[in-house]
Parts: C-alpha cells; structure tokens; sequence
C-alpha cells in the first residue's frame, strides 16, 4: 500500500462511508482521481476526490468554487467532508447522467439540454464574482497558446519554431485586445458534455450538473460557449450551435458582430491550446488516447480561421502547423 492510498484509507474512514464499497470512476487529463462510494447498508452514495497536491493540483480552488456556484443557486457538489492539506474530497454523487451519454441514449434531448447549459451561462453575466480569480485576457490567453508550438509542432517536427510563435503570440495578442473586451464574467474553462450533468428532477438551472470547475478565471463571456459547443468530444450538430449562439445574445443584449467575432477568435485560442495539451499529455504521461481526439480540434480549428477577423494569423497558422495526419499524430506517441 503507498503512503497516499494508506492516507486516503484514513480520510475515508473519519467520514459516515467508512466501510463502504469503494468503485473506481473514469478521470481527466489532470493527476485527480475519483471513486464512488456506497453504503453498504443504505445504498447512499459519494463521490471521493483525491488530488495529489504535488500534482500541481488544489482543492481549496474546488471548494470555494462549488460553495460559489451553490450559492447562486447552481447544481456544484456539495462538499461533504475535506481534507485540503491532503487533497482529499467527499462530495455529492450527481450521478453519471453526462450530456454527452443522454443525447446518445435519445438525441431528440440535445437541443433542449443545449439550451439549459446556454441558460446557465447567460446566468453567470449577472452573477456576482469570487475573489482571487485570475482574469484571462488577451495577454494571458495569447501567451497560453505557446504550447501548441512547444508540444504538438515541436513534438511533429523536431522544431517548435520559436521566431514563428513569437511572431504569432504577438499578432494573436493584438488581435484578442480588439476583439475580447468588455465586462468579464466567470468562466469555469472546460464547460461541455463529458463534465455537465443532466438532472431532471431539479427546476430550473439547478438542472444543469457541474464538474471540473476548479479552474475558472474571469474572462469574456464568450469563451464557455465556444467550450461548450466546439465540443471535441462530440459533435454539435451545426443547427444547434448556430440556435444556441443566437439564443445567448438574445438573451444577455450582447452586440452581434462583436460577439459573432470574439466566438471564433477565442476558438482558435482554445483550440490551439488543446491540440498542445494534448500532445504534452501523450509526450510525457502516456496518455496516447488523447491523440485520437485531435483531428476534432484540427477541424474546429480550421473552421474559426474562415472568419476573418482571423486573416491576420490565419495563413502563417496553417503555414506552421502541420494537420493530425496519422503519421504526425505517430510522432507524438512515445511508444
């Protein structure tokens, strides 16, 4: 037994679900893992979160949010017991009710779970906002892009092109500082359907479950909605994109054109961010099944650059970057 599991043993067993049965859940891209455990004798179950802080991962962040997000009166976990010096959480089972297994299971469902998840986040636009959020603006974001040459062209070609990528970021910068601004609102950054969770018992927006929010920032107010319906995990049908974004700005006031605009300019920063990551996650964790993910991005991403507002760095993007190819994607794979 390692130290830590003998440490997660302890925490569990200070809490009412000592003893139960303990079932591992799938994770994410990060160092947390998670289980689901059931009383033995009631059936009632939790959800225990364990993030190694030397994983470069916090709960506190976690735990403030999810207090946050209930407090305005959203579906967060509620935390049940903690352990923050640890990195240990029992938090409310939301059950697996994904999004992205619910429309599988009856697509009829994707436009009206859409609108809820759009709902929510035309919500956030008045809400007020936690302290000590990092704000991700056009600096920020630019800079968060240099990954995408570092991991996946580096990681291709041998090359990361340095002269190439500061030219970009700082083209890109520019570009987000024109079209980016205005009031910020909390963005929770990986907001789709393999982290929102259907709820049809609750009323209202309450319905809308939430994962994986512990590293929202304030930014503009576009960038969920890009996140949520430039899903690379599955397709939004071109209808229910096109109807989400109009019911968005119908609902907030938001300028069209301004918004229209931002839309695709903040999906080239999210995109490109992705394809790094993803690259950096099967470079150096081994986590290959990432690679299977990218022609997605690669698509998404080839879409925003047709805007133009993107004529500035689409050409010296698709000069640079080379496409998902099998052979490419054979590169970035360790084995």
């Amino acid at each position: 037994m390692t130290n830590r599991s003998g440490l997660a043993d302890a925490f569990i067993a200070r809490t009412p679900w000592s003893g139960a049965r303990r079932e591992s859940l799938a994770g994410d891209a990060s160092a947390r893992r998670y289980e689901r455990l059931t009383d033995r004798h009631t059936g009632r179950t939790a959800v225990f979160m364990d993030a190694p802080p030397d994983g470069g991962a916090t709960v506190d962040r976690f735990v403030d949010l999810a207090q946050h997000l209930r407090s305005i009166g959203l579906s967060a976990p509620e935390i049940l017991f903690s352990d923050t010096e640890h990195g240990f959480l029992l938090l409310e089972d939301l059950g697996d009710d994904l999004f992205a297994r619910v429309i599988k299971r009856a697509p009829d469902l994707e436009r009206p779970l859409y609108e809820a998840a759009t709902d929510l986040l035309v919500s956030l636009q008045d809400a007020p906002l936690p302290a000590g959020l990092e704000s991700f603006g056009a600096t920020v974001m630019a800079e968060k892009t240099d990954i995408a040459f570092e991991q996946y062209v580096g990681g291709i070609t041998g090359d990361a092109r340095p002269e190439t990528k500061a030219r970009f970021i700082e083209r890109f910068e520019s570009l987000l500082y024109r079209t980016t601004q205005g009031p910020r609102v909390l963005i929770l950054r990986d907001y789709h359907a393999e982290n929102l969770l259907w709820l049809p018992n609750r009323q209202g927006l309450a319905r809308v479950g939430l994962l994986d929010f512990q590293d929202a920032v304030t930014g503009h107010p576009a960038y969920d909605l890009v996140s949520l319906l430039q899903d690379i995990r599955r397709d939004v049908s071109t209808a229910t994109e096109m109807r989400m974004i109009d019911r968005f700005i119908a609902a907030t006031g938001a300028n069209d054109h301004e918004f229209r605009t931002a839309y695709p300019v903040l999906g080239v920063q999210r995109n490109l961010r992705i394809l790094g990551v993803f690259a950096r996650l099967s470079r150096e964790l081994g986590k290959t099944r990432y690679l299977a993910l990218m022609p997605a991005v690669w698509a998404h991403l080839s879409r925003d650059l047709e805007h133009p507002a993107l004529a500035g760095v689409a050409d010296l993007l698709r000069e640079t970057l080379p496409p998902p190819t099998p052979e490419n994607l054979a590169r970035l794979n360790p084995a």
